[in-house]
């Protein structure tokens, strides 16, 4: 089960974080992965060690947010690993804020990156995919897609964009043999957690620490590799009859 051999996958923000667990979930069960990344290095470190795992992979440098760049990136992958059969749209950034406090700037940068990102690679992924008749993408929103979270105002709405994002793109291309769905997760440990903490919570981070554990009714922040593991199960044949979708993997916040 969950076979991904004879696939070809993409990966945005796959040189760190949930990007990477997916891309090296993708790896083991099989699939030739592309990891896009703004930091090239880390890219082709992720590829590396996918590769010395017995798996096939390259790292890429990739702004998603430039047209000319994604259509590049998409280009290599397919001539190097053969053509595109998944695309998880993971990259993404984080803003913390009210609408008061959210400037435009700030504003336009995380729609820049989080909707236009997404768009323009969702885009060039279903341009090779419909001739085939054949594809899947995953995106990854947020449990702030379904639910309110204070101080997450600039992120809440693009992660709402991705949201119907997944929806409309589903329904558009369901007839064309593509899915659509995506993630919502709740908190996940990842560097850039630790690295907010560090950064916001300077002399409190166990207790900021603590407290991101707490929010999840679980107990716990989930880990990255739990959140590939869904991601391999949509994007695999398993998952032939889902498209369309909205996945919780949250501790259960949305249940409270």
């Amino acid at each position: 089960m969950f076979d991904l051999h004879g696939k070809t996958a993409i990966v945005t923000g796959g040189g760190s974080g949930i990007g990477q667990a997916i891309s090296r979930v993708f790896g083991q069960q099989g699939a030739r992965v592309a990891i896009l990344d703004l930091d090239e290095s880390a890219a082709q470190e992720t590829a590396r060690g996918i590769g010395a795992a017995g798996g096939e992979a390259i790292g890429l440098r990739c702004d998603v947010t430039h047209a000319a760049g994604v259509e590049e990136a998409f280009a290599a992958t397919e001539t190097k690993l053969g053509p595109l059969s998944i695309l998880v749209n993971n990259a993404g950034i984080a803003h913390v804020g009210t609408i008061e406090s959210t400037t435009q700037a700030d504003f336009e940068r995380v729609c820049r990156v989080n909707i236009n990102g997404a768009f323009l690679c969702a885009q060039a992924a279903v341009r090779r995919m419909v001739g085939r008749k054949s594809g899947v993408i995953l995106n990854m929103a947020s449990i702030v897609s379904l639910m309110g979270v204070p101080e997450r105002f600039a992120y809440s709405v693009t992660k709402g964009a991705i949201l119907t994002m997944t929806y409309s793109i589903a329904i558009d291309y369901v007839s064309k043999g593509i899915r659509c769905n995506c993630i919502c997760p709740a908190r996940v440990h990842t560097p850039f957690v630790d690295g907010y903490i560090k950064k916001n919570y300077p002399g409190r981070e166990a207790e900021t620490y603590q407290k991101l554990n707490a929010y999840q009714p679980i107990g716990r922040m989930g880990k990255p590799e739990e959140v590939a593991s869904l991601a391999l199960y949509l994007c695999s044949e398993e998952a032939a009859f889902v498209t369309g979708a909205a996945y919780p993997i949250d501790g259960g916040v949305t249940s409270m």
